[in-house]
C-alpha cells in the first residue's frame, strides 16, 4: 500500500508542476524541513535547505507576477516549457524515493512526462482558448485558478495521496468516455 500511495502522490506533485514549477517543489520542502509527514532521502533532502526554500520562494513569486501580466504570461509559459516538465521530473523523484526505490531514470522520466503533459495542455491549450474567447481578460482569474489548484493539489499528494489516485481515475475515465463518445471524422 505503501508503494501505491508513493506512486499517487510522486503522480499528484508532477501535475501540479505542470500548472506551476516550484510550488510542488516549495511544498515538498517545507514539509520535509517543518514537519514529519515528509521525510526525503539524499540527494532530494537539498530541497528543504532553507536556502533552497528562499530561492524556491523567491522563484514562485516571479512565476506568480509575470503569469498575471498580459503578454508576459505567454513569455514565461515558453519559458516554463523546460522548467516545469523538470520540476515535474524532481518532484516525482523525489516523492517516490521517500517510501520506495523506484528506478531514479523511471521516476525522473515519468514527472517529466506528467508535468511536460499538463504544461502543454496548459500553455498551447487552455491559455490560447482563454485568451482569444475573452481578449485576455480572463488570464489572470485562470492563472490564480491554477496556483490555487497547483497548491491544493500539491498538498493533497502529500497528505491525501489515496485521494489524488481517486482523481487521476476519475480524469482517466473521464478522458476514455470522452474519446470512446466523440464524434466521428466523416
Amino acid at each position: 500500500m505503501e508503494l501505491l500511495t508513493s506512486i499517487f502522490s510522486a503522480f499528484g506533485l508532477s501535475a501540479s508542476a505542470g500548472l506551476n514549477a516550484y510550488i510542488p517543489l516549495l511544498v515538498i520542502g517545507v514539509m520535509d524541513h517543518y514537519t514529519d509527514w515528509l521525510n526525503l532521502q539524499k540527494p532530494w533532502d537539498t530541497l528543504s535547505n532553507p536556502w533552497i526554500l528562499i530561492l524556491l520562494g523567491i522563484l514562485l513569486i516571479v512565476e506568480i507576477l509575470a503569469d498575471k501580466i498580459p503578454a508576459v504570461n505567454h513569455l514565461n509559459d515558453a519559458i516554463q516549457t523546460f522548467v516545469r516538465p523538470a520540476a515535474g521530473a524532481v518532484a516525482f523523484a523525489a516523492s517516490t524515493n521517500v517510501v520506495s526505490d523506484v528506478h531514479p531514470v523511471l521516476a525522473l522520466a515519468c514527472g517529466l512526462l506528467v508535468a511536460g503533459t499538463v504544461h502543454v495542455g496548459k500553455a498551447a491549450v487552455v491559455r490560447p482558448i482563454v485568451t482569444a474567447t475573452t481578449g485576455g481578460t480572463a488570464n489572470v482569474a485562470v492563472s490564480a485558478a491554477e496556483d490555487v489548484t497547483s497548491t491544493v493539489v500539491s498538498v493533497l499528494a502529500i497528505l491525501v495521496p489515496l485521494v489524488i489516485g481517486i482523481l487521476l481515475l476519475i480524469g482517466l475515465a473521464f478522458l476514455i468516455s470522452w474519446w470512446w463518445n466523440r464524434p466521428a471524422k466523416t
